[in-house]
Parts: C-alpha cells; sequence; structure tokens
C-alpha cells in the first residue's frame, strides 16, 4: 500500500515540477542551500510560496518526495515501509522534500533520524507548530532556515513583464507605468494567487486570513476565547502601523490580563500575520518598557479585513516597506527598530549592523507641503546628532534629490526604486 502511494506522489511531483512558476530564488543561494547537510527549514505564511520554492531550489536535481497532506500517506504511514519505497520509487535521490510536515504525529523524531542517517532534508509546513520554537527546539542546531514572504514589488514588476532595470523609468510614460503597479501593490500586497487574480482578493483573503486563526491559532493552542481573538486581529489591521502597548489593549479590548494579550499576540507573530517593533534605546530597561509599532505580514489583509473608511497611503507606504526591509533580512529586536529622539520626534526604521547604527529611514508618502518636510527634517536632524549616524534615507512616493539639513545630508528616493532594489538600505 505504502509503495502504491509514494507512486501517486511520485506522479504528483512531476506535475508540479511541469508547471511554470516565477523564479524567486537565484542560483547562488541554491547552490549555497544544496551544499550544505543541515536541514533546510522553509517557512512563511500561509499561501506565501513555501512548496513552490522548495521546488524551484532542486529545480533538476534528483530529489524524493513525500506531501503529508494526504490522509492516505498519514494513515498507512510505516517508517521503514516509506523508506523503502522512497529508495525504490525515487532511485538514487540526493534530497528529500518533506512538504507539510507538520501533519505527521511526532514528526521531530523522524525527521532527526532521517538527519542522523546522512539523508540530505528540506522541509516545507504551514501550521504554527512548524513556526514556533518548538521547532528549534527538536532541531537545535541542525537546520537553517529560509523564510518565504509574500511577492515583493520587485517581484511583482517581474511577473506583470515589466523589466526591473532603472531605465524602465526613464520618461513619464514609463514612470506612470510603474507607480501606477506599486499603487496596486500597496492596496493589493503581494500574495501569489492575488497577484494572479486581483478579482479574488477581497475573498481568498479574508478567507486566508480566518483559517489561519482557526488552524493555526485556535486549534493548535486550544483557545477558548474565540471572541476576544477575532478582536484582537481586528484591531491590530486597524491601528497598523501605530504605537501599542499590551496595557493600553488589554484595557481598550476588555481582556483579563495583559499575560493573556501578550500569549495571543505570540501567536499571531508566530504565524506571521503581524509583526512588532521595538524602540531602540541604548538603556534596556527603556528599550523594554517603550510601546511597540505594529505591522500587517501583507497589505492585502489590511484591504480585504480593516475597516479603514479611505486609504492612509502614508501608513500603507510604511508598512510596505517595513515588510521589504524584513526580506532583506533585517531582523526586528536585533537589527531593526524604530527611534524617538529627546524631544519626541520619530524615525520610521533604524538599521544596524552589530552594534553599529547603519541607517536612519524616514516613510513620507506626500512631502510637498514645506511644513512636512521640514518635521522630516527636523527628526533626521535631531536623530542623527544623538546617534551619530549620517546616512539619512527619506522614502517617497517619487521624489528624488539630495537635501542638505544642517550639517547633514538627506538622500530622497522614490519607493518605487527603492523597493524595486535599485537603491541600497
Amino acid at each position: 500500500m505504502i509503495k502504491k502511494i509514494i507512486y501517486q506522489q511520485l506522479e504528483e511531483r512531476n506535475v508540479l515540477l511541469k508547471k511554470e512558476y516565477m523564479g524567486r530564488i537565484n542560483d547562488t543561494s541554491k547552490s549555497e542551500y544544496l551544499n550544505t547537510s543541515l536541514i533546510k527549514l522553509i517557512t512563511g505564511p500561509r499561501r506565501a510560496g513555501k512548496s513552490v520554492l522548495a521546488l524551484q531550489l532542486l529545480e533538476n536535481q534528483n530529489f524524493a518526495y513525500l506531501n503529508f497532506d494526504d490522509d492516505l500517506l498519514l494513515k498507512n504511514f510505516n517508517e521503514d515501509a516509506v523508506i523503502e519505497g522512497l529508495s525504490e520509487v525515487f532511485t538514487g535521490y540526493s534530497y528529500l522534500l518533506l512538504d507539510e510536515i507538520q501533519n505527521l504525529p511526532n514528526w521531530e523524531l523522524w525527521v532527526n533520524k532521517l538527519y542522523r542517517r546522512g539523508v540530505n532534508l528540506i522541509i516545507t509546513g504551514s501550521n504554527a507548530k512548524l513556526l514556533s520554537h518548538e521547532m528549534a527546539s527538536a532541531l537545535t542546531g541542525r537546520y537553517i532556515q529560509l523564510t518565504v514572504l509574500p511577492f515583493s514589488f520587485s517581484e511583482t514588476i517581474r511577473f506583470n513583464k515589466q523589466s526591473n532595470h532603472a531605465e524602465t523609468v526613464a520618461t513619464p510614460t514609463q514612470q506612470g507605468k510603474v507607480l501606477s503597479l506599486l499603487q496596486g501593490y500597496l492596496f493589493n500586497g503581494g500574495f501569489p494567487e492575488t497577484v494572479l487574480n486581483p478579482g479574488i482578493l477581497k475573498n481568498y483573503l479574508t478567507s486566508l486570513f480566518d483559517s489561519v486563526l482557526l488552524k493555526d491559532i485556535l486549534k493548535r493552542f486550544n483557545v477558548r476565547q474565540t471572541q476576544q481573538l477575532y478582536d484582537l486581529s481586528n484591531y491590530l489591521l486597524s491601528n497598523y502601523t501605530n504605537l501599542f502597548t499590551y496595557n493600553q489593549i488589554k484595557e481598550s479590548l476588555g481582556f483579563r490580563s495583559v499575560a493573556t494579550v501578550q500569549k495571543f499576540m505570540g501567536y499571531l507573530y508566530e504565524t506571521y500575520l503581524f509583526q512588532h517593533l521595538k524602540r531602540y534605546d541604548a538603556k534596556i530597561k527603556n528599550h523594554q518598557k517603550a510601546a511597540q509599532k505594529i505591522y500587517c505580514i501583507d497589505n492585502g489583509f489590511i484591504q480585504a479585513r480593516s475597516f479603514e473608511l479611505s486609504p492612509n497611503y502614508g501608513s500603507l507606504l510604511e508598512n510596505t516597506v517595513f515588510i521589504e526591509l524584513l526580506r532583506r533580512n533585517y531582523n526586528p529586536e536585533l537589527d531593526l527598530f524604530y527611534y524617538r529622539t529627546r524631544n519626541n520626534r520619530e524615525i520610521d526604521f533604524l538599521v544596524r549592523k552589530g552594534h553599529k547604527i547603519e541607517q536612519l529611514i524616514q516613510v513620507c508618502y506626500d512631502i510637498t507641503r514645506p511644513k512636512t518636510l521640514k518635521r522630516e527634517l527636523d527628526a533626521f536632524i535631531e536623530a542623527a546628532t544623538e546617534l551619530n549616524c549620517e546616512r539619512l534615507l527619506l522614502i517617497t512616493w517619487d521624489k528624488e534629490e539630495q537635501l542638505k539639513a544642517d550639517k547633514f545630508t538627506v538622500q530622497l528616493i522614490p519607493a518605487y526604486k527603492w523597493l524595486n532594489n535599485r537603491w541600497e538600505v
């Protein structure tokens, strides 16, 4: 029976390999990942493209494939029979792809056993258990993690067959096309299915959001306060890019304790629906006590689920920049923060490498009003002086120039250039 199931999965793998996908990993990265014997753990939000990335990683390789989103395989699973079947069906395979592995009870025991036997493993999964700290405990020191997020703006441009070279925006007409794509991206986000078919966005992303809450949180963690979890997620969607404290949420939504708020927020972080950003402060005590900022993992969720009466372009652009910083491997709490000056002026993003502050970034959709521009420059001057940082970047909708601000130089860059990897962080 097992052998028959594995033959069926061979057919499934071959069908998937024949499909056309937009490339999401370059040859250099492929080589680096494939050459290590460590387990390749591919995580990220549901429906962001984890399985597709795994297939692209293994393209042109001899690999075995098991999809555990298959009740027949789960009901008939037997370690020895599976290993024997894989060896016969996928003769001489060099890699083993385990898709949706979290559906297999005690999967970590089997995975560790395979690893000790020298099997080169690639693992994907969507369940919160595969995204939680339990994974770190189960596979300590044995894996490297690849995080897959929804399409970036650069990928969206490629999907729409627009060249991603700087010369594409050399004329007003070309710039208008790219800005039109960016405006759509600000509203719709980058989940692959919605990029393919924008008409399904609201229904698709509403169902996806609810699916994460139900399957990955309520069921996985046996949460009984269903309504409070939904209220919290809706509150965060309505307040994206804003500051919050756990006590403030407790009072606003009527939670019994701050601990419950923290626990629920942790579930939302683990499943990638939301991410948070802490305030940078050299004093650890102040750093831990300060209010945090909340961001949504994809603007499409905001469009589908929030209660905004009219779009807030500035907040949508800021949320987009935050997610792009995540893609560029900046890690909140380690090297990505927001900052408040002594006079309470805010810098949207502070990025650092090690202990050195690398750059300060402001995001402002519209700087045509002199008062708005002055506010941004004053914040830069004060923060740059306090932090001794001279690399100052202001991401705008479409302005590009250099401005002098006191003894500092502020670089203005259009969002479409920065998001399209035409400008370094």
